[in-house]
């Protein structure tokens, strides 16, 4: 077997080293070999002067795919330093929906004047774009497909991809559309190709294709793509008419964010917008000190629940040692029930009609949970403060256990019917739940059974 050949490529301490030395020609010539993303990786650990240097520096035919792969305080950051001429043939690299994105993360004074200097249906494409919701499938598609008609032959089809085929997002799907732009299929370009070329493109169609409306949620297009396991979907209006494609590394970046505001929100953070490393000081705390002062206000209800039962406590002080254990386990148990359906929910693994046969089971598995931790505790509690005890303490960990399970499975689906994020049940909101029903059941538990005794 002949010895397999790797593409040889300087280093980055050999890029930084031209760059320092300010060897533009090997250097542009350097980055040739890099992929776009790598670049973009790079020059986000230079500083501002630096990357400015590089950028510049760097092919023409690579700026635009490098610029996307960017985060956006630095694309912002580079868009002030570049000249009129610059920024005019860097946006004109750009596909129509990543163009869209940029000037969108711009303030709006800014997208204005960048605006104008794109060429008038370049402008009316953006404006287009930007006037769908925020979070919607419309902000995402490009007008660049491919579209045939159904009384075509397929050589007449092939000429027309090779025609316009070079400037569409992709060309493994070839939309069929009638004289008005509705669609009416979508087929393979496999399919066109090894079709005899006589045979006409309404001879290929099955009339099975998916698509999604240009103000759909976003989300909703990530669900389509992962179930019907396809490359691009067709994006249309209310009508019926194809507007343009959104494709899958689109997608699989909007399912990146969606997943880490998802992950945010789970640890009480408010969604940060830009990377961590990014982030300011300020922007962190305004992210995380409002759900902080909301938990504090919450956990009042804890302190007030011991504070009623001062009697009993002062009674059986051994009562005391038990408190932290038996929380914390209805917390950990609600917390987990919680994530798991939070994901389900997000994944679309499980929906409101399901609620009651997960809480059925919930159920069951919280009983098993409580008895063997009570088990687990019950010789403690007998150590500790006797027989007496470790019955209070044995039952009030079955109790806690399976209702801190029932709130960490109920939230999500709470919160998903009033049409919030069902997220939004993070961790320490289920904890602090659990810690007010613990207090209660514990000490309401010790009041009854110890005055009986």
């Amino acid at each position: 077997m002949p010895p397999t050949n790797f593409t040889t490529r300087v280093s980055s301490e050999e890029l930084r080293r031209l760059l320092s030395e300010r060897r533009w020609d090997d250097l542009r010539e350097a980055a040739r070999d890099w992929p776009p993303a790598e670049v973009a990786e790079f020059l986000g650990e230079l500083d501002h002067d630096a990357r400015v240097l590089l950028f510049r520096a760097l092919p023409r035919e690579k700026t635009a795919n490098i610029f996307t792969h960017l985060e956006g305080d630095h694309r912002r950051a580079l868009l002030k330093e570049l000249t009129d001429d610059e920024t005019r043939g860097l946006l004109a690299g750009l596909p129509p929906d990543d163009r869209a994105q940029v000037l969108h993360e711009l303030p709006a004074l800014g997208t204005q004047e960048i605006l104008h200097l794109l060429p008038p249906e370049d402008q009316h494409e953006v404006r287009t774009l930007l006037g769908y919701p925020e979070d919607s499938v419309g902000r995402l598609m490009t007008p660049d497909y491919v579209a045939v008609h159904p009384q075509w032959t397929v050589e007449e089809a092939l000429t027309h991809v090779r025609r316009v085929g070079r400037d569409a997002e992709t060309v493994n799907r070839i939309y069929v559309v009638d004289d008005q732009g509705l669609l009416i299929d979508d087929i393979r370009l496999r399919s066109l190709v090894l079709s005899p070329g006589n045979a006409h493109i309404q001879d290929l169609m099955d009339n099975a294709y998916v698509s999604v409306s240009a103000f759909a949620d976003r989300e909703e297009a990530v669900e389509a793509i992962q179930r019907y396991d396809v490359v691009a979907l067709p994006v249309l209006d209310s009508d019926g008419v194809l507007l343009g494609i959104v494709t899958v590394d689109d997608l699989l970046d909007v399912a990146e964010a969606e997943a880490t505001e998802d992950f945010h929100r789970v640890a009480s953070v408010g969604p940060l917008e830009t990377s961590l490393r990014e982030a300011r000081v300020g922007l962190l705390y305004r992210r995380r000190v409002g759900w902080l002062l909301t938990l504090v206000l919450v956990n009042v209800f804890s302190g007030a629940g011991i504070a009623y039962f001062e009697d009993v406590i002062a009674a059986t002080v051994a009562l005391v040692f038990f408190l932290p254990l038996l929380i914390d386990s209805s917390g950990n148990a609600g917390s987990q029930s919680a994530t798991l359906v939070v994901r389900a929910l997000a994944t679309g693994d499980v929906h409101a009609r399901d609620w009651l046969d997960l809480l059925r089971r919930e159920l069951g598995v919280a009983l098993l949970m409580g008895l063997t931790m009570a088990v687990a505790v019950s010789a403690m509690g007998i150590y500790r403060g006797g027989v007496e005890v470790a019955v209070v303490v044995s039952l009030t960990m079955i109790a806690v256990v399976i209702t801190g399970s029932l709130v960490g499975i109920s939230l999500p689906f709470i919160l998903h019917r009033f049409g919030l994020d069902p997220a939004t049940a993070s961790a320490p909101l289920v904890t602090s739940i659990a810690d007010i029903t613990g207090v209660l059941i514990y000490f309401s538990l010790a009041s009854w059974y110890l005055s009986g005794v």
